[in-house]
């Protein structure tokens, strides 16, 4: 008797498991399927992106006082986009929120290794994730078009973010899928879950967890000499 209410009771459970299971999915699905939709037009690559005068470089894990190979990649694109005057300036955004922690200042440093003028770039030290990324870029640092730059799975979510902070942004990526295969496939798997939170961002229009006043430096690297 007690099998035959477990089988019962297993068999009832069947249906609003996959009804929840189904929910969960959608719920995954379509915030991710937006940001890919609503970013495309304005996804694009390095000879196929119009000039615009900022390049906003989202940050990445730093390794001591050298950047990570997918952030060192992003400043590749970046500086790319410089030699080939697509952009004027980079902004360059990331977490600085430790003593002992400087993204900002390690992706300053390879760019002027890579022989980018260091009055070219600037350096927001508040970027702490993408929605505050592109908000600050535009609210802190006066930014109203740009190219954003960072890795090819994550960059239909930055594109997005950007444009509904009031960034006219387009997207080039740099794809890390031949050299990271494993760790880039998780990226896009992370990006389903991150394209909930940035829809709950952009619907509650999220104050960055640091505004402050308004910086310069961007206005004063675009000045003519």
């Amino acid at each position: 008797m007690r099998r035959f209410w477990s089988v019962t009771l297993s068999r009832r459970m069947v249906g609003p498991g996959l009804v929840g299971l189904g929910l969960l999915g959608y719920g995954v699905l379509l915030p991710t399927a937006w940001v890919h939709a609503d970013s495309a037009p304005y996804r694009t690559s390095v000879e196929g992106a119009s000039p615009a005068p900022v390049a906003l470089v989202l940050g990445a894990a730093a390794w001591g006082d050298r950047p990570s190979p997918f952030l060192a990649g992003r400043l590749d694109v970046a500086a790319r986009l410089y030699r080939e005057g697509k952009v004027k300036v980079l902004l360059v955004s990331g977490d600085n929120s430790r003593r002992d922690y400087d993204e900002p200042t390690v992706m300053y440093d390879y760019l002027r290794s890579q022989g980018i003028p260091g009055d070219r770039i600037v350096r927001d030290y508040a970027g702490f994730d993408t929605w505050d990324s592109c908000v600050r870029a535009k609210k802190v640092f006066g930014v109203d078009r740009a190219i954003v730059v960072t890795q090819t799975f994550h960059l239909p979510r930055a594109v997005a973010l950007c444009r509904s902070a009031g960034v006219r942004a387009q997207g080039v990526g740099h794809d890390t899928m031949k050299d990271f295969a494993t760790t880039t496939r998780y990226g896009y798997v992370r990006e389903g879950l991150a394209s909930f939170k940035a829809l709950t961002d952009i619907a509650t229009e999220r104050r960055p967890r640091f505004l402050g006043p308004r910086e310069p430096g961007v206005h004063r690297a675009l000045a003519p000499p």
